[in-house]
């Protein structure tokens, strides 16, 4: 099993920026892939970033150009830089980990983007 923990969320104004952290823990052998999804109430939670152990990323388009993923393989940690917040960025976002073919999950933390 693999356990996640997410940390950085909270409230910022429009325009400003938050830094996300996730740390991986417990059985890993070798985690493939990391990501950051986001779902808000009455949402499908969609992927906002995900990068794989090589570094090579994917971003949604809604995201692209404002937030930046990156990982530390060797802290089992994973990133979401996030530049030019606005207000429909506001969503609970998770961490999510890939090792075995299984996927792992965070408990969340929100993010609220409001004057």
């Amino acid at each position: 099993q693999v356990q996640l923990v997410e940390s950085g969320g909270g409230l910022v104004h429009p325009g400003g920026s938050l830094k996300l952290s996730c740390v991986a823990s417990g059985t890993i052998v070798r985690i493939v892939s990391m990501g950051w999804y986001r779902q808000g109430p009455g949402k499908q939670r969609e992927l906002v970033a995900s990068i794989t152990r090589t570094g090579d990323t994917n971003y949604a388009d809604s995201v692209k150009g404002r937030f930046t993923i990156s990982r530390d393989n060797a802290e089992n940690m994973a990133y979401l830089q996030m530049n030019s917040l606005a207000p429909e960025d506001t969503d609970v976002y998770y961490c999510q980990a890939t090792q075995l073919n299984r996927f792992y999950w965070g408990q969340g933390t929100q993010v609220t983007v409001s004057s």
